[in-house]
């Protein structure tokens, strides 16, 4: 989906078109019922997983009330009944456990919400987060180093748009982007 499609606001931050697609495709939603979105923003990874998977429940968490708003108004225009929004700052209660978590967001607890997220999943379950912070990607690669995943993964895109500058064009960049995947193991994942 072009970005362009979603309501923005000045401060609110929203997954782009090119980090989504890859974060989407990482999660594997085609095979999920639940799936829980950190950081939420304007609600762009999780309209476009509903709107990609309709049967699918989608629990989007967001403590920002400019950002609240924001969602709900994407939600309500892309006629997204099968996304919850739950405010609030994670880690949170959520009743059920899901088969995909995406961190966009970390708020500076990221060690925690790794590991509340790993709880959430059910085994097999897909971690994805993303990053523009070195410090982060770094913080997030040596704790899932001590945690229990597989298929661990790490990308940086680096995605330049091709923008008119008077009389030419240019490729204007903008920044890069960590993109971190993983499994949480099965229970019998450490017998094999």
């Amino acid at each position: 989906m072009k970005d362009e499609l979603f309501l923005r606001g000045e401060k609110v931050p929203m997954t782009k078109e090119p980090i989504r697609a890859l974060a989407l495709s990482r999660l594997a939603l085609h095979r999920a019922t639940h799936f829980i979105d950190i950081g939420a923003g304007t609600g762009s990874v999780s309209i476009e997983a509903a709107l990609l998977n309709p049967s699918l429940a989608i629990t989007a968490v967001e403590r920002n009330p400019a950002a609240l708003r924001l969602l709900e108004d994407n939600r309500l225009r892309f006629d997204c009944p099968n996304i919850t929004i739950l405010e609030g700052v994670a880690p949170v209660s959520i009743p059920r456990l899901a088969d995909a978590v995406f961190i966009g967001g970390s708020g500076g607890n990221l060690t925690q919400l790794i590991d509340w997220s790993l709880a959430q999943l059910h085994p097999g379950g897909r971690l994805v987060m993303t990053f523009i912070l070195q410090e982060n990607l770094s913080a997030a690669l040596t704790h899932l180093a001590a945690c229990r995943v597989r298929a661990l993964d790490c990308q940086q895109l680096q995605v330049s748009t091709l923008t008119a500058l008077g009389t030419g064009h240019y490729f204007k960049p903008n920044n890069p982007v960590f993109v971190i995947s993983c499994e949480k193991e099965t229970s019998d994942a450490r017998h094999n």
